[in-house]
């Protein structure tokens, strides 16, 4: 019987989008390309790395000179509008000894930017035939970091996204319960009504506002400050986890983080799981250690890595964001 994987379950590989000249990140390309850098290196200590890029010489090149060239890291070239992997990379589903992946639509977050290429970005992988999986297309509109799992049948999501008039406008909610249970084999959806994240363009993912760390337990994201616009609607958020029937532990947000202005949707919850390590985002805020902290008493039989995420979130994203973990095997 086919199941959506824990994030935390042993993986094979993890994807990664090299920044480059096309995508948003043009303005500041070597700092975020030090960032990326910094992933993939310690992706790479632990499990094998799929790097996507549109040049493989330009990155190769810069692997090179970085001594991060390794065994466990492969690259391929594949055109794409943005680096943001997560969202549209295809979802693995684990079937007895097989794997299946799922190809949904993907359609700029709402049709808010241009996504042609990366729409097409998993059938142009599949025809590489570098991965031992059965690649199966659905007509539904759904990016990776809008649902989390714990493994065992339980899907957590949020209504702002997937009910948002651009995703999937004629479907109902009983819908699109009905298409996720039957696609993901569930046995409970919880539909968060309330959370976001100031400059948040996904319209509420859940991997920046709470997700599962283990079958039983919901880490969310909490605002202290009471004179903070997030104060009220994470608290509604938090009461809607607390009766959810799992166990839930608070993160706080860090400080305000702003970039030409604007505030950013910072937030510890955009970590990533490895075989063997957990990868937290850093914003060089007081708040850092606390959570690091947490992560190592939670955990004490994984690393924990601090990632410094201070670029990665001027484009609204962090470290969860920017990878996807895998099951399929390589070929290569």
């Amino acid at each position: 019987m086919k199941r959506l994987p824990a994030e935390w379950e042993k993986q094979e590989f993890a994807m990664v989008c090299f920044p480059h000249f096309q995508s948003d990140w043009v303005y500041c390309l070597d700092e975020i390309t030090e960032t990326y850098i910094q992933i993939i290196t310690k992706i790479s200590l632990y499990q094998k790395c799929l790097i996507i890029c549109d040049d493989i010489l330009r990155v190769k090149n810069i692997l090179k000179n970085t001594n991060v060239l390794n065994k466990n890291i492969f690259l391929i070239r594949i055109k794409t509008n943005d680096t943001w992997i997560r969202d549209y990379g295809c979802i693995d589903m684990i079937d007895k000894d097989k794997i299946i992946s799922y190809d949904f639509i993907f359609n700029g977050w709402g049709l808010k930017f241009d996504a042609f290429l990366d729409n097409k970005f998993n059938q142009n992988l599949n025809e590489k035939q570098i991965l031992n999986t059965f690649l199966i297309k659905k007509d539904f509109v759904l990016e990776g970091g809008s649902i989390d799992t714990n493994g065992k049948g339980v899907l957590l999501t949020t209504k702002k996204c997937l009910l948002e008039k651009n995703r999937n406008p004629t479907l109902s909610q009983q819908s699109i319960e009905l298409f996720l249970t039957d696609n993901f084999n569930l046995n409970k959806i919880i539909w968060l009504e309330h959370g976001y994240l100031k400059g948040d363009d996904t319209d509420s993912h859940i991997d920046t506002l709470a997700r599962f760390i283990d079958e039983k337990t919901i880490v969310y994201a909490k605002c202290e400050d009471t004179n903070d616009e997030h104060f009220e609607e994470l608290q509604n958020m938090e009461k809607e986890l607390k009766n959810s029937g799992f166990d839930t532990i608070a993160l706080p947000l860090p400080s305000p983080v702003y970039f030409k202005g604007k505030r950013l949707p910072a937030t510890y919850i955009n970590f990533l799981f490895i075989n063997g390590a957990v990868l937290v985002p850093q914003y060089n805020d007081e708040k850092d250690k606390e959570i690091l902290d947490f992560f190592k008493s939670f955990y004490i039989n994984l690393d924990i890595i601090p990632i410094d995420s201070t670029i990665l979130i001027r484009e609204h994203g962090s470290i969860h964001c920017a990878t996807m973990n895998r099951w399929a095997k390589l070929r290569i």
